[in-house]
């Protein structure tokens, strides 16, 4: 009994934690991704190696069933805290670590929101269900990738989807898996939701989702927003916001590219950018993070001809991307770094921002239809001929906003 509560008072002291970004919360999401790096408290790859789920943004109705499953798959000792802002990140970690502290002395009585279904690590619980976590592209996930149905009224047992025969694109006949990417998995955009039918190991058809829209302001156009509706805003602060919005995507990228080093020099430099340090100290570290990674010929293997655009289009009759999507994740990811480069050096400009003559991160601003409006709609002709470890790349490669979305009142197309 000593030596199990000596190992989770170890636990406890760096808990490894679990974050679920909601819609709307970028704000706490960047803060909480700082706090975690700064106390060196690891991040799970998974719900089974999680202590503590750190759920962050305001409430979203539409999730809570899907977050309730994720909560459900952490092991006892467990605990879940919710930072809705950024204020309340740090508190909401402190919250959790001492709810895992108490753990051994007060039960489950002292983690709250346990919901009545801890157990120990190893021991499954009556209620508890197998779930499957793809691991796509290298990178990190968790969340649940298990929740489609069979498409003919089939129960599935222990949770798990069933298969059905269906033609493949040669006209045979071969099982074909319907599967749920998101919408909680790390380096993944908020929110977003896409179900894939499988035929081995080779997506047939995608369909992205996002939840309803709220009408909230979207981080990363903020400026664009602003500028838009008459506030003064200068070309500097776009610059600045544009240069850590491609700081998080290159982020999300390397990470799932499985660069894990170069994914945290990304954040780090993306939070000194928010953190409004002067631009000359650091076109050092931005110049670095471009060669660095602009030159890696393996990360250009790894994404050659993932996700390619030509003309705007994926081909056939799929919807054009916009400007600055053609070519394939190498393409694009060398364009974001060439952007930071120009960003960084430009970080003091005084000048007024002219939204509709300056990029946005994901592309030039349209309030009716905001550039990821386009990225979202690019996903599903993608995806469809592409091998499901291919999949995390080729969302990374694109990285849509799905909160531009919810800023904009557009509704979620597939």
């Amino acid at each position: 009994m000593d030596l199990t509560r000596r190992a989770l008072r170890a636990a406890a002291a760096r808990p490894r934690v679990l974050p679920a970004a909601l819609p709307g919360g970028t704000p706490a999401r960047l803060e909480a991704e700082r706090l975690l790096r700064l106390r060196d408290w690891p991040v799970a790859a998974t719900p089974a190696g999680a202590d503590l789920l750190l759920v962050t943004g305001p409430d979203c109705p539409a999730l809570h069933e899907p977050l309730e499953r994720l909560w459900g798959d952490l092991p006892a000792p467990r605990a879940r805290v919710h930072a809705a802002t950024a204020a309340e990140v740090t508190s909401a970690l402190d919250a959790g670590q001492e709810r895992l502290a108490a753990w051994p002395g007060h039960g489950s009585g002292a983690q709250g929101h346990t919901g009545g279904n801890d157990r120990p690590r190893g021991h499954p619980g009556r209620d508890d269900r197998p779930r499957t976590h793809p691991e796509g592209g290298g990178g990190h996930t968790h969340g649940h990738a298990g929740d489609g149905g069979t498409g003919t009224g089939m129960p599935m047992p222990g949770g798990l989807p069933l298969a059905e025969t269906g033609p493949d694109r040669d006209g045979l006949a071969l099982d074909r898996l319907h599967l749920a990417l998101g919408p909680f998995l790390c380096d993944w955009p908020t929110g977003l939701t896409v179900r894939l039918v499988l035929q081995g190991d080779v997506v047939q058809e995608a369909v992205c989702e996002t939840p309803a829209a709220s009408g909230g302001v979207p981080f990363w156009s903020g400026p664009w927003l602003r500028a838009a509706a008459g506030e003064p805003v200068t070309a500097g602060t776009a610059a600045r916001h544009r240069a850590a919005a491609t700081c998080d995507s290159l982020g999300r990228l390397l990470a799932v590219a499985g660069w894990p080093e170069q994914a945290v020099a990304a954040r780090r430099l993306r939070d000194e950018l928010l953190a409004g340090t002067p631009g000359g100290a650091l076109r050092g570290p931005a110049d670095r993070l471009a060669r660095r990674v602009g030159r890696s010929r393996v990360l250009a293997w790894l994404t050659r001809g993932i996700g390619r655009v030509d003309g705007g289009r994926t081909g056939g009759s799929a919807p054009a991307g916009p400007p600055g999507a053609d070519g394939d994740a190498t393409d694009r990811y060398r364009r974001w770094l060439d952007r930071l480069g120009r960003d960084v050096r430009h970080l003091d400009d005084p000048a007024p921002l002219d939204p509709w003559a300056t990029e946005s991160p994901r592309g030039p601003w349209e309030p009716a239809h905001p550039p990821s409006a386009a990225l979202l709609a690019l996903l599903p002709p993608l995806l469809a001929g592409a091998e499901l470890a291919a999949a995390r790349l080729v969302v990374a490669g694109l990285d849509p906003d799905p909160e531009e979305l919810a800023g904009a009142g557009v509704a979620p197309r597939g």
